[in-house]
């Protein structure tokens, strides 16, 4: 099957744990174990993708493992180590009103209150305090900034987030 389409990565199958073919599992829900309320996963990459039932699944140190259906052996588990995980977008919980996806952010328009063009969103990252958005400025910017990172912090730094019209309203000083 090739990777069907409005998928979202939800997490990783890692290493072989034991040799009767549990997987070491990295997700990036944000709350780790959340990744098992989605069941049959879609596992795979590049254009190789198949649906993967849990069996059972379970914390292990600081980690999670999991059991998939008809992966019985370790040799078995070896060939899934690296897939990604991946489910519907429609199976995704819904957010209130002020709450969004990354993935809705990404390729929206940033514009200070101030009404200059700081770019586009290019990606997000997580730090220790809050969440980033890693602005792509635009070519011509008159200050030659290529990138900006701009906190993703509600009322201080981000004004509004309008998905229909694309934009995010920021906070943020041009030359920064």
């Amino acid at each position: 099957m090739t990777q069907p389409e409005n998928k979202i990565v939800v997490g990783r199958l890692g290493a072989v744990y034991g040799v009767k073919g549990w997987l070491k599992v990295s997700s990036f829900t944000e709350d780790p174990e959340n990744i098992f309320s989605y069941n049959p996963w879609i596992i795979g990459r590049g254009k190789l993708w198949q649906e993967a039932k849990i069996v059972e699944w379970r914390r292990h140190n600081k980690g999670l493992i999991v059991k998939l259906d008809n992966v019985d052996v370790r040799e078995k588990a070896q060939l899934l180590t690296g897939m990604d995980i991946i489910v519907d977008s429609e199976q995704l919980p819904d957010l209130s009103q002020d709450e969004f996806y990354w993935r809705d952010l990404v390729g929206l328009n940033v514009v200070n209150v101030d009404g200059y063009d700081m770019g586009v969103v290019k990606s997000l990252m997580e730090t220790g305090s809050n969440d980033v958005l890693v602005v792509k400025a635009n070519a011509r910017d008159a200050f030659g900034i290529s990138e900006r990172l701009i906190p993703l912090i509600d009322n201080q730094v981000i004004e509004s987030i309008d998905l229909d019209k694309k934009l995010i309203t920021v906070h943020w000083d041009a030359d920064f």
